[in-house]
Order: structure tokens, then sequence, then C-alpha cells
């Protein structure tokens, strides 16, 4: 493992009780900062899971896991606003847990997310494509050194997928990104390396191509 990588995940381990197996089992790889990850796998195998315990939304059953640069929350993933509150109450209860300008997040996310309206609404009353809109806004004002991101880019039209597609791959080339996708061209756009989950174990690929490969023929059996 680098020791001057922004990202170290040593033997992690997640096994559920109503699971014989673990679904994910001496996960190894580290990420330096500014690069760019994969995480292909077939559904079922354990990618939104791996992104969760990255995010730490779930905790691994064994292993570890050492961020020394900072990481957004799963943005495809909604579980952590808070339901009952409206979307303005989130963004200032977020705006407040990272020390930001509320007037100033909020303005940033209404004018990305074009929620309009809505973020006057208890947030368990949006789809899911609203809480990413909402999960991507909010994660393009706070500003982090890796992006985790969980297929998010899929949401809405072709207009706003461009607009994600700018603001988080180009404005933001610098960053460091995981991104577990099921659309191959975008992960071969934007990524040089892969980490390819299957039956509970990960196997990383420098040539994001090959990785690719071996996915599709994963996927066609």
């Amino acid at each position: 493992m680098d020791s001057a990588s922004g990202l170290v995940v040593r033997d992690v381990e997640k096994t559920y009780p109503t699971r014989a197996k673990p679904i994910l089992s001496n996960v190894n790889f580290s990420l330096p900062y500014g690069e760019r990850l994969a995480l292909l796998g077939r559904n079922g195998q354990g990618k939104s899971t791996l992104i969760k315990l990255l995010g730490g939304v779930l905790k691994p059953s064994s292993g570890e896991i050492s961020w020394r640069m900072t990481s957004s929350w799963p943005i495809g993933f909604g579980g952590g606003f808070q339901g009952s509150l409206s979307g303005i109450d989130n963004i200032k209860f977020i705006s407040r847990i990272y020390d930001r300008n509320y007037d100033e997040v909020l303005e940033s996310v209404e004018s990305f997310a074009e929620l309009g309206s809505a973020l006057k609404r208890p947030v368990k009353h949006y789809s899911s494509g609203m809480r990413a809109r909402l999960a991507f806004g909010l994660s393009l004002t706070i500003e982090f050194d890796c992006y985790l991101i969980d297929e998010l880019v899929a949401v809405g039209d072709a207009r706003f997928q461009r607009k994600c597609e700018e603001e988080l791959f180009n404005k933001r080339k610098n960053r460091s990104y995981i991104m577990a996708s099921h659309d191959l061209h975008l992960i071969s756009s934007h990524c040089k390396q892969a980490l390819i989950i299957e039956s509970g174990m990960a196997k990383m690929f420098h040539d994001v191509e090959e990785a690719i490969d071996v996915y599709s023929w994963l996927r066609s059996r």
C-alpha cells in the first residue's frame, strides 16, 4: 500500500447477519489524491456496499479504511437526509455541520439542483432523482477532496446530465473520484483504473479498458 495515498483500504470485510457469506471480503486498495477509480460489478456484488463503507454510512465488520483527504457522502445515496425535514432544513443542518454560510450554500444548491419550491417540502416526499439532485448540489457546494458517486450522473434529462459532468469532471478535474456505475462510456471517459467486485472479492485493474473487457465478460455469462 502507498502510505502517501489519500485513501488506504486494508483487509476490509462486510458481513450481514442474514447472509451466510460476507458480501465483501479481503478488500485492499489505495487511491492517491487526484486519481479516479471506477467500481465495477454486477448487481448485488457489493459496489454500493463498498461506497457506503467508504462514506461512513456502514461500518466494516473487520479491516481498516483510512482517509487522508476529505471525502463526500455517497452522492447517489439519499439516506443521509432527515426525511421529515424539508430540503431547506436539511441544507441548514449540513451547513452547520460543515461550518458553511447557510445563505451561500442555499443559493448554490438552489441554482444547481433546480428543485424550486420542492425545497420547502419534506425530503421523504422526494423522488430518488430529486434526492440525488439535492445530494449532488450539496456535495458541489461543500467541496471535497474525493467524491463518492453511486450512479448519480444518470439522473435527470440530457441537459442536467451534461451540467453534472461539467461541474464534477471538468471544473473539479483535479479531485479524486470513486465511481460505481454500469455506464461503461462514462467509466472509460473519466477513469484510468477500476476495481472489479465479484463474489465478494475485489481485484484492481490499472488499465480501465482491460477492466471493462473483464466486466463485460462477467455480465454476459
